[in-house]
């Protein structure tokens, strides 16, 4: 099965790239993060034309996220757990072939100096309850994509130094991202690659251009599922076309049966 993350940047804007990616990938389920709008206003009718069935977990004009499938999808639930009174929209979760999928769009938190910072450690604290407490138990195959917003390591940055202080590189963000993968979880693209890689540019300064990024879309892994992880690539294609989106889809492949990851 092909999956893909990709962070839109509002798909109203990008409909017609995002169209365009489809039809030449043709993955089997993809995650989408910054829909921005709601459900009702969310352009199904272009995405079944191709094949795919849709859930969504929209917001006007900010956050939202979806995910498409070629395949049924089953037990659909839309919010992280943890704080009632969170209305963000970042986090959908259906059961797919057997594999619960799980996408979210995690808090930016800059500036870190405001309250935006204390609710992005807030929302990675729930997200590791939840997978401790409820994905981890079923031992069901399961898998986390998305936006992340967490430069795992400084390869992970064009510039660690000038980003030391940001939200994505702070320590507090770290050390939650590697709580994640103590408990058990697979990071799929750095088990499978040692090189720098980015999957974000900036629209400002050229950074496209100057390839200046940082990584911070990802997958993680349950280790039912990462025994069948294949392969994991950043599509940089998407990234260099007019009115882009400011991320860049990442691709990843598990298959039917079991495969042993191999140390690399």
């Amino acid at each position: 099965m092909k999956l893909a993350t990709f962070n839109v940047n509002s798909i109203k804007a990008r409909l017609p790239r995002v169209l365009e990616w489809l039809s030449n990938t043709k993955p089997d389920v993809i995650l989408f993060q910054e829909i921005k709008c709601v459900d009702e206003a969310f352009p199904l009718l272009e995405f079944e034309t191709l094949g795919y069935k849709a859930a969504t977990h929209g917001q006007k004009a900010y956050n939202g996220v979806a995910i498409l499938s070629l395949h049924e999808m089953e037990n659909i639930t839309r919010g992280l757990p943890g704080d009632p009174s969170d209305e963000q929209a970042r986090y959908i979760e259906a059961t797919i072939r057997g594999i619960r999928v799980c996408g979210l769009y995690l808090p930016n938190g800059n500036p870190t100096d405001t309250e935006k910072f204390a609710y992005k450690i807030a929302w990675m604290d729930r997200l590791i309850e939840h997978i401790s407490s409820r994905l981890l138990p079923t031992e069901m195959p399961f898998i986390l994509g998305g936006d992340f917003n967490v430069c795992p390591a400084d390869k992970d940055c064009y510039d660690p130094e000038r980003f030391a202080n940001d939200a994505l590189c702070r320590p507090e963000s770290r050390a939650r991202f590697r709580t994640m993968i103590n408990l058990g979880l697979t990071e799929a693209w750095r088990a499978l690659h040692k090189e720098v890689a980015y999957s974000y540019w900036d629209y400002m300064a050229g950074r496209w251009q100057k390839d200046e990024g940082v990584r911070i879309d990802h997958w993680l892994l349950s280790p039912q599922a990462a025994d069948r992880l294949q392969s994991c690539e950043i599509d940089k294609t998407p990234r260099g076309k007019e009115k882009a989106s400011d991320h860049t889809p990442v691709f990843l492949e598990i298959s039917d049966g079991i495969k042993v990851l191999n140390n690399v």
